[in-house]
């Protein structure tokens, strides 16, 4: 090889490329399990810490009596929401009829409210139960909202595990909080 060539070649690692990058650093924690609890005790919950903080901090869009809704920290689209009980409980049939009661009437509520702030053409709804289902927090049962519009998939989750969320939690967060509450004097 020459030195043309080798010159060439460690020229080109540096030479910007056509290629579009999403930095996605807060997601690391995340893909490390830095974030999940060390055991299933309420005290290195997510869910049980959240409603202690305020609800800025904590990403809380709404408070019910039973149940809360709060921003998905690792959405899977803008506006990912997750319902959860206040009580640290694993599975669906221990919640009580209450708990039950409310986290599908926030469900519902959630759906209507991100329906007026994103107008999506569809949600995809669920729990995941224990670790074998996929759930990242097991102990702690949780419902997801998923907004979702035409084409919001694409290979980029698949093949490199990133998923593109165009506006910031915070900001979603407030938005979402603004439209529930005023849903909330208009029923």
């Amino acid at each position: 090889m020459s030195d043309q060539e080798i010159e060439d070649e460690i020229r080109f690692a540096g030479v910007p490329d056509s290629m579009q990058r999403l930095w996605t650093p807060h997601r690391i924690a995340y893909i490390h399990g830095e974030d999940k609890p060390a055991d299933a005790s309420s005290v290195e919950c997510p869910f049980c810490r959240a409603p202690k903080k305020d609800d800025e901090e904590s990403l809380i869009v709404h408070r019910g009596e039973t149940a809360f809704v709060v921003m998905n920290l690792y959405p899977y689209n803008t506006g990912h929401l997750l319902v959860c009980p206040y009580r640290h409980v694993a599975s669906y049939i221990d919640l009580t009829e209450e708990e039950t009661r409310e986290v599908a009437e926030l469900t519902q509520q959630a759906i209507r409210t991100i329906t007026r702030v994103s107008k999506p053409q569809g949600f995809n709804l669920g729990m995941n139960q224990g670790n074998v289902a996929g759930a990242g927090i097991a102990a702690h049962l949780h419902q997801h909202v998923v907004p979702r519009w035409l084409g919001d998939a694409n290979f980029l989750p698949i093949i490199a595990r990133t998923k593109a969320v165009p506006e910031l939690l915070s900001k979603t967060r407030e938005m979402l909080a603004n439209a529930w509450a005023d849903s909330q004097k208009g029923q």
